[in-house]
């Protein structure tokens, strides 16, 4: 495995952040996301190829100017050709083809107006680069919100997209989550794979292959409740590094990080020293902050935890094990004290980080997980909130078995949000489940036994939902 010869590769980033067709709502996120992604990818330390190598196509309407632009580039690639498309993308025609989104391009009739991904297909077909890499961040319908690619017809849909001997990615969008989540600068998919290459996998290889940007981004957006990527691969191409793992000796777990690291030779270490009084003395902070939630004052556990992290960010640092607790700590007291869509906002970003320093399977990962599903069904959408429960539960049980008391919390969660998004009758079955498992392993008068039980009759006789309980 090696990187790409500079000198002899190229990249070409499309990308359709506004639209002349009051059908296709703007994409602000998308221009950020093509700038960034340049500035990655051909920084002069770091980069797969200079700046002169990378072509941009940015809010270009003319399809012939990005024909003959595209097609330039592709014959110039001789080691790696990168294509990446961020925009609408759009289906039309006899054979439901996919149609990538222009400026100029109309919703009613992209045939004549958008890049169809058949040529672009053919365009990559014949270029004589090794190794030949498609990303496309895009859905298949007229707007932000479309079919998943996961769905029915997978197979077929991305037998469209298949380039011989080469890697296609894609972010499969369901018609529930858009294209850019509000308050994220990039796209939910592009801004992801830009983390993973500005900061790295921590445990992964020396270099990142298209395979462990695939395989990450398929964790890490399935952990959050987005729209799972998917891939297509023909020969070695899945081999391809697309960068240097940053993390590879630049990280450490913060479970390890200490007074040690004062003396380190390594000065992004040194600056994590703190003194030997400061954890103790907060995390009495931290815990007591929580206590006094427990005990019905959310709201002034959530102004003693702001403070909390505050200190404990700048005397243990941001990606201390204690600090990322003391974040999560403080957002589920937001959420309790009646903001879960603020609480919803800081846990996305805190989910994140807890990926990549601690991993998909961590106990902090998956309970983060389920403090966001919370607040985010709490904020009013019960179906997506149902959605990253499913989810989360089959992870639960996978890690923790499916008897285990936190699995058993998430199904009743689920079964909380279901009932209240109206599935009803699946939410009875889970609860019945959830009592006879917790009867058998807790007992009949645990406090979360006769809980479940509760929403059961609840459910059951009044047919008007479980009560809101956190």
């Amino acid at each position: 495995m090696r990187l790409p010869d500079r000198g002899r590769s190229r990249i070409v980033l499309i990308g359709a952040s506004r639209y002349s067709d009051p059908a296709l709502p703007g994409l602000p996120a998308v221009a950020r996301t093509v700038t960034d992604l340049r500035d990655l990818l051909t920084d002069p330390g770091q980069g797969l190829v200079p700046d002169s190598h990378c072509t941009v196509l940015l809010d270009d309407g003319d399809l012939r100017t990005v024909g003959d632009r595209l097609r330039s580039a592709v014959a110039a690639a001789e080691d790696l050709l990168l294509v990446h498309y961020a925009g609408h993308g759009l289906v039309a025609g006899r054979r439901h083809g996919l149609y990538l989104a222009l400026p100029d391009s109309r919703w009613a009739a992209p045939e004549f107006n958008s890049l169809e991904y058949d040529k672009l297909r053919d365009a990559v077909l014949d270029s004589p680069a090794a190794a030949k890499v498609v990303v496309l961040d895009c859905c298949f319908s007229g707007r932000a919100l479309g079919d998943s690619l996961g769905g029915s017809g997978t197979a077929e849909r991305l037998g469209q997209l298949e380039v011989a001997g080469s890697y296609v990615l894609t972010s499969a969008q369901r018609d529930q989550v858009a294209l850019a989540l509000p308050g994220e600068e990039h796209t939910a998919f592009s801004g992801r794979l830009i983390r993973l290459l500005r900061e790295g996998i921590p445990g992964g290889p020396e270099l990142l292959t298209v395979e462990d940007l695939y395989r990450r981004l398929r964790a890490v957006m399935a952990a959050e409740g987005l729209p799972t990527p998917l891939n297509r691969s023909a020969g070695t191409a899945h081999a391809v590094a697309l960068g240097t793992n940053r993390a590879f000796t630049a990280t450490a777990p913060p479970e390890l990080r200490g007074p040690a690291f004062a003396t380190s030779t390594r000065p992004e270490l040194r600056g994590r020293a703190f003194t030997a009084t400061a954890r103790p003395e907060l995390r009495g902070r931290h815990e007591h902050a929580v206590a006094r939630g427990k005990a019905g004052d959310w709201a002034g556990a959530a102004a003693q935890l702001r403070e909390t992290v505050e200190a404990q960010t700048r005397l243990l640092g941001a990606e201390d094990l204690d600090t990322l607790r003391g974040r999560q700590s403080h957002a589920h007291s937001l959420g309790g004290a009646g903001s879960p869509a603020e609480a919803a906002e800081l846990l996305r970003p805190l989910l994140g980080d807890q990926l990549r320093l601690l991993g998909p399977d961590h106990e902090d990962t998956l309970r983060t997980r389920q403090f966001l599903a919370v607040n985010f069904g709490e904020a009013g959408h019960r179906e997506e909130a149902a959605g990253m429960l499913r989810a989360l539960l089959a992870d639960r049980g996978r890690v923790l078995g499916p008897d285990h008391p936190h699995t058993l919390r998430t199904r009743h969660l689920l079964a909380r949000n279901l009932a209240l998004s109206g599935a009803e009758e699946e939410a009875r079955t889970l609860l019945r489940e959830v009592v006879a498992v917790r009867e058998r392993v807790l007992g009949a008068e645990h406090p979360h036994t006769r809980r479940a039980r509760t929403d059961l009759a609840d459910l059951t006789e009044a047919g008007d939902g479980v009560r809101e309980v956190r």
